[in-house]
């Protein structure tokens, strides 16, 4: 028990969760992506197939919210990994 106590003691604390993406989280990134574009696509789509403009104008809306979705994520996708687990070693040792 004391043994863990001690290593416990001696891991490095983060005030902060390092800025780093690790694999899982690039897979689920990705097919978030790839969901939120085939949304979009779709509200294109039918927002030019509709007749009734109140409607075609709702669609429209979804899609571009669908895009600003994107692009929010992929802001996440474009983070300089190395140099953050550059950083994270740094503190582990």
């Amino acid at each position: 028990m004391q043994k863990q106590q001690q290593d416990q003691q001696q891991q490095p604390t983060f005030s902060q969760p390092p800025k780093v993406i690790t694999i899982k989280d690039t897979l689920y990134l990705k097919d978030q992506l790839s969901w939120e574009l085939i949304a979009m696509k779709k509200c294109y789509h039918f927002a030019r197939e509709c007749s009734d403009s109140d409607i075609s104008k709702a669609i429209d809306q979804a899609g571009q919210m669908h895009q600003r979705h994107y692009e929010l994520l992929l802001k996440h996708l474009q983070n300089d990994n190395d140099s953050e687990m550059k950083t994270v070693q740094q503190k582990l040792q």
